[in-house]
């Protein structure tokens, strides 16, 4: 069996990418600001983003909730030097802090010394993580009682031209992403595994799909 080093693939994709990555992306990156709208955290609420890229989903979320503290990890050094200098030019060094870290064994007290978050969000990342399931289950046990996990990712484009769909499924597989299209039953059966609820949205003809899973709050 061939192990891949998923950081060192995820590099190796991004190294040059990363400069332009938002400027392209904004175009099919679909449902990104509906999720960061949704999160709505607490004052005071900590806030995780695993494989947060460019950072550029922490600058809008830390900009759209100022009473929140917020977190980002990823598996490419490459991403978190343009996320670090993103941070850093928005004057958010403050209130953002990013770590290199692999989602799928994520200690969050080693990482950030926390025990867990209120809110963990997922960007366009399970769709490039081979063991995205358990990385969902790893998420939904890092957060604390009442918190959420939001995931957006790509849909099966059911509503959208046969034609279309085959031609992104070509396209995204240059790019070693691969939509999951059980993605709302793998959510629904952590958040009832945990006791929580969870809800989804099919978004632009199911170009994009978006689940939160609740945890309970404590009694």
């Amino acid at each position: 069996m061939t192990v891949v080093d998923h950081g060192g693939l995820m590099d190796r994709v991004y190294r040059h990418q990363r400069h332009i990555y938002d400027t392209t992306r904004k175009y099919y990156l679909l449902g990104r600001d509906p999720m960061i709208a949704g999160l709505n955290p607490p004052p005071g609420a900590s806030v995780l983003e695993i494989g947060c890229g460019t950072g550029r989903n922490l600058v809008k979320a830390a900009r759209r909730y100022p009473r929140a503290s917020f977190y980002g990890i990823d598996i490419s050094r490459e991403m978190l030097e343009t996320a670090g200098r993103s941070i850093s030019g928005a004057g958010l060094t403050d209130r953002v802090r990013l770590a290199f870290a692999d989602a799928a064994g994520f200690d969050p007290q080693r990482v950030f010394g926390r025990q867990g978050f209120d809110r963990i969000f997922i960007s366009y990342a399970v769709s490039m993580i081979p063991g995205w399931q358990a990385v969902m289950a790893q998420a939904f046990a890092n957060l604390a009682p009442g918190g959420e996990l939001h995931v957006v990712d790509f849909g099966d484009q059911s509503g959208l031209p046969r034609w279309f769909r085959g031609g992104l499924r070509t396209w995204l597989g240059w790019y070693h992403v691969t939509p999951r299209s059980d993605l709302f039953d793998v959510a629904a059966r952590l958040a009832q595994a945990g006791g929580g609820l969870t809800s989804e949205r099919r978004l632009y003809r199911d170009f994009a799909w978006l689940a939160v899973m609740g945890r309970p709050a404590a009694h």
